[in-house]
């Protein structure tokens, strides 16, 4: 009794090894160069993370300094002519977005791509006591993208853009102590994250500076429920749930900050990741199931060698080594029914032969079903895995030990016998 123990030890302890390369492989492959390319790519099809930034207003006049240097012994004086900036106040903003999720797989990871549409009226106010000449400056929200369907209105008036250094510029008449509305839109794509700063200056470490805004309003539309604010980003003012998502609704009178506005995209569930977890913790469940049948066989007088317990290990290996490349090419939950189903089959029609039809599909297939397919769906399930494992765990240990509380185990080891009966 004690080889045949040790026997099985060994072959789990070799397929126990044998996940622990199959997991190491799918995580090599999730971070190898070739996802790292994949990344890239997805970036350069789509779009990457994206962060708005209100436009810019400002009217140039010529200012004159004088440069008094000598040359050759000789004082030259000379007026250089210069252009100074002078901006004029954001007296108010009103932006929508809507922002539509689409994620994309590429190998084994799914990327959290969205397509945007934006719309954004400003309003500025000429605080001079002429007319000026105001050049709008406007600052794409990512220099690795495209914008289609580009409007640009000055007072409800198309304006000539000129485009350039990331952005486009455009230029209005704007009389003495009067008020423009410059409204912008586009559609455009985007990757993660899309995120909305007040002002377009950093602080220190390429954070965003102290920005004050008056009279701001944002509503943001999205076609997912899981709405998740990235750090440094403030919280909606209202909120209201629609059949497809969510209306957000951020409302300033008043604000100085040096947070921003952000939306994180959801992230779906993994093939990649979570065929690597479960591979390396896999040991777990072969270690439940052979315990329940080591206990069955022992209470049953059913002579199961250690070849057998062989056989089934490397069914329940090939679950997962057929998981680990069958979810590059289709959904994670057909690829995990199609693996439960042939690991299952392999080990019904298998111990069918051994055994029998009853032992191999109540007893065995049962506790494979418990033991591989539930144990190993639990990982569908973030932040309840651990706890659902411990819950398995516990209420097999009470099972086994009703089952063998009145069995007298010298009797029983001593009546085993090495030889098929």
């Amino acid at each position: 009794m004690v080889k045949r123990i040790a026997a099985i030890a060994f072959i789990f302890i070799c397929t126990a090894i044998a996940w622990g390369i199959l997991g190491g492989t799918i995580f090599s492959r999730i971070d190898s160069g070739k996802n790292e390319r994949l990344s890239s790519t997805v970036a350069s099809n789509w779009g990457t993370p994206q962060t708005q930034v209100p436009p810019s207003a400002a009217y140039y006049l010529d200012a004159y300094k004088t440069d008094v240097h000598t040359e050759d012994g000789k004082t030259i004086t000379r007026v250089i002519t210069e252009k100074t900036a002078y901006p004029l106040s954001l007296e108010a903003s009103h932006v929508d977005v809507a922002l539509n999720l689409d994620h994309r797989q590429k190998g084994l990871l799914w990327y959290s791509t969205y397509a945007v549409n934006f719309s954004g009226q400003y309003s500025y106010r000429n605080g001079s006591d002429k007319d000026q000449s105001v050049t709008f400056r406007l600052d794409f929200p990512a220099a690795q993208a495209i914008y289609d369907d580009l409007i640009v209105l000055v007072d409800g008036q198309p304006a000539a853009l000129a485009t350039g250094n990331g952005g486009a510029t455009a230029t209005a008449k704007i009389a003495a102590g009067k008020s423009a509305v410059l409204s912008f839109s586009y559609r455009s794509q985007g990757l993660d994250n899309w995120n909305y700063k007040f002002g377009a200056n950093s602080g220190q470490d390429g954070q965003a500076g102290v920005s004050q805004v008056k009279n701001f309003s944002l509503i943001m539309h999205t076609n997912f429920k899981d709405i998740d604010f990235p750090q440094n980003t403030l919280s909606p003012t209202e909120k209201r749930e629609t059949s497809q998502g969510w209306d957000l609704t951020w409302n300033y009178k008043s604000l100085l900050s040096g947070l921003q506005i952000g939306m994180a995209m959801p992230e779906k569930l993994q093939p990649g990741p979570l065929a690597g977890q479960i591979s390396f913790f896999a040991p777990v469940s072969l270690f439940f199931f052979f315990f329940l049948m080591f206990i069955i066989t022992t209470l049953r007088d059913i002579d199961l060698h250690p070849m057998n317990y062989f056989f089934l290990a490397t069914a329940f290996f090939a679950f997962h080594l057929l998981l680990a490349y069958l979810v590059d090419h289709i959904s994670i939950h057909w690829a995990f029914l199609i693996c439960s189903l042939v690991s299952v089959f392999l080990v019904v029609s298998y111990l069918r032969l051994v055994v029998g039809i009853r032992f191999a599909a109540i007893e065995a297939g049962g506790a494979q079903l418990i033991y591989l397919v539930l144990f190993s769906y639990a990982f569908f399930f973030k932040g309840f895995t651990g706890l659902a494992i411990t819950i398995g765990s516990i209420l097999t240990l009470f099972v086994v030990m009703q089952m063998t509380g009145r069995i007298k185990w010298s009797e029983k080891f001593a009546g085993v016998s090495f030889g098929r009966k």
